[in-house]
């Protein structure tokens, strides 16, 4: 599987030898390119070797000298797409929790198939309430923003909509120790639990769970992702959102959710798991 951080660095490069095609159909070397931008030579190189971000003038300024100016809308518009795939969670919650959620609505609108794999959470679309509070809180406290927690609340409970509305269809795979994190105390977690008993038994929503004991010898767990059709895949890091597009990446994470489906349980042997986590509770 491509590491998170490694997918922009790709494209980047991908970026970069599309830079290098379009001087070498223009006939022009390094050197001369960066004579006619009045760049240092060595600018030509970093930008075609994915280790230097181009700027729009650069890649405006390139498509010109290179005899192509027809290309250069669409270069900036690939640049644009690399920069959002690595979004800090401080630039994306900057004006809070609330305005976060919100800005993932259209996505979750017109997405009809999600795939989702969480090793550490019970995911955004079966959460109640109290459980999306409580994860909610500790990110606002651990990031230090804003306090409008309950209006994020309730945008993320309005978003569930679409698993009862609509030809939307979640496949969702959790690793068992998800069932055993406790989040938000006991009661919470206990609420949450009964509620993903319920949730799985809905038409929309497909639900596995990858037991404690499975052999990984040839998977083990990896960063949770959600699959959005065949467009886009979304990955939480500790630093960041990361956002794949690239069809080789996405790809990637289906093949590996179809792993994890085959290691997991269902039915009534998913749903022992999940009693067996609230048992423990106590």
């Amino acid at each position: 599987m491509t590491s998170p951080s490694s997918s922009v660095h790709q494209a980047r490069k991908a970026l970069g030898q599309r830079l290098r095609e379009i001087r070498l159909d223009a006939g022009l070397t390094a050197r001369a390119l960066a004579a006619l931008a009045d760049w240092h030579e060595s600018k030509c190189s970093r930008l075609e070797s994915g280790s230097r971000s181009p700027s729009e003038p650069d890649l405006r300024a390139w498509a010109l000298h290179c005899g192509a100016p027809h290309l250069a809308e669409d270069l900036v518009t690939t640049a644009r797409g690399i920069d959002g795939m690595y979004v800090e969670w401080r630039r994306m919650e900057r004006s809070g929790l609330k305005q976060a959620q919100e800005s993932v609505l259209p996505l979750w609108e017109r997405t009809r198939r999600f795939r989702i794999y969480s090793s550490w959470l019970i995911p955004g679309p079966v959460q109640t309430g109290p459980y999306i509070k409580a994860l909610l809180t500790s990110i606002r406290n651990r990031r230090q923003l804003v306090d409008d927690v309950d209006a994020a609340v309730r945008v993320r409970m309005e978003k569930q909509r679409i698993v009862h509305e609509g030809n939307h269809r979640f496949a969702i795979i959790l690793e068992e120790s998800a069932l055993r994190y406790r989040i938000g105390g006991c009661e919470v977690m206990a609420g949450q639990l009964r509620h993903l008993l319920v949730a799985a038994s809905l038409p929309s929503v497909s639900l596995g769970i990858v037991p404690l004991d499975a052999d990984r010898s040839g998977l083990w767990p990896v960063e949770g992702f959600f699959l959005f059709d065949d467009v886009q895949a979304n990955v939480e890091l500790v630093s960041a959102h990361l956002t794949v597009t690239q069809p080789h990446e996405i790809n990637l994470y289906a093949q590996t959710f179809s792993t994890f489906t085959e290691l997991a349980v269902y039915g009534g042997a998913a749903r022992d798991r999940i009693t067996a986590a609230i048992d423990s509770l106590g």
